[in-house]
């Protein structure tokens, strides 16, 4: 018995996630199915692909010598299918994407992006993971990514988005109950909200030290939870420019001497780049992601917007 390329795509799953739980949902079916399917293939093949133990399935010896051949044959497939739908159909791009993304941006932006980006695409699904932490594309966690720093190691396809600003504010009940801020020394007595320490992932969200904040007793490694807690009137926070439209309650503190900026990512696995399906999306993302930056930041009413032609065209071509 031969293995087919349905089985080498079990296999892929099971080794990038680890588990037969999470190869099952990537495929969507059932776990049992999985384990069949690889111990089918290591029959065929007459050797043993992986390791099991209690922390999951890790690959063999000949089970990694076996995956760059999978992967290779991965590509192969999807570079055969664009050439004969050219990744789209009547309906322009189709098809599922997952995307990876840090939760502020997942919450406060790709909301409207992704559901712009669908509206001008019917044939296409997206799904959103939003997740306080870096994604792991080897593991095809997700078809792209957005991240806030760039990575330096993979095989990567990286492309920046557009830089984005963040700024000191707090309520306007809070501001008002409490001793005024006019300089960086006078946050001392005052509460701050920001990212739980021992968990910030990227250096990029270590807002905090860039002010001096020695104490954060309000923290989560949420950023809508952070925003909450701001709109509540706990305490004095760093809030994307972004978000702050979403928060009518919060006025911006020491303007001029707290204005921070970062900048969005989007990363790729590098094979994904003779995709032309996913070359589309990734063009209408970064397009989207920009113009909703500048329109929040700006303050520009929706009517401002031009999301509605976020998904390729707006040239009037799909």
């Amino acid at each position: 018995m031969r293995p087919d390329w349905d089985d080498l795509r079990v296999f892929l799953a099971l080794a990038r996630g680890e588990s037969l739980g999470r190869a099952g949902r990537a495929l969507r079916c059932d776990p049992a199915t999985v384990g069949r399917r690889v111990a089918r293939l290591e029959e065929a093949l007459g050797t043993r692909l992986f390791q099991r133990s209690a922390q999951g399935y890790t690959l063999t010896e000949e089970g990694a010598r076996l995956r760059p051949a999978a992967e290779r044959a991965e590509e192969a497939v999807a570079e055969g299918l664009e050439a004969l739908t050219g990744g789209h159909g009547p309906g322009g791009i189709t098809g599922t994407v997952r995307i990876g993304a840090p939760d502020g941006c997942a919450n406060y932006l790709l909301p409207q992006v992704l559901a712009a980006i669908c509206d001008a695409n019917p044939g296409l699904e997206v799904q959103l993971v939003s997740l306080p932490r870096v994604f792991n594309l080897s593991r095809r966690e997700a078809d792209m990514a957005i991240a806030v720093s760039r990575p330096t190691a993979g095989r990567l396809s990286v492309r920046k988005i557009t830089d984005y600003r963040l700024h000191l504010a707090a309520s306007r009940a809070y501001l008002a109950a409490h001793p005024a801020i006019r300089t960086r020394s006078d946050l001392r007595a005052h509460r701050i909200v920001g990212y739980i320490p021992d968990m910030i992932h990227d250096r990029e969200l270590d807002y905090l030290s860039e002010i001096g904040a020695e104490a954060v007793p309000l923290a989560s490694n949420s950023v809508p939870v952070q925003l909450n807690w701001l709109r509540q009137g706990a305490g004095v926070g760093i809030v994307h420019a972004f978000a702050l439209p979403f928060a009518p309650e919060l006025e911006r503190v020491l303007g001029a001497e707290v204005a921070l900026t970062r900048s969005f990512w989007l990363i790729r696995h590098a094979a994904d780049a003779r995709i032309a399906r996913l070359n589309r999306f990734a063009r209408a993302l970064a397009l989207g992601l920009r113009r909703e930056v500048a329109r929040l930041e700006g303050g520009l009413s929706p009517r401002d917007s031009t999301l509605d032609r976020a998904g390729g065209r707006a040239d009037g071509k799909s």
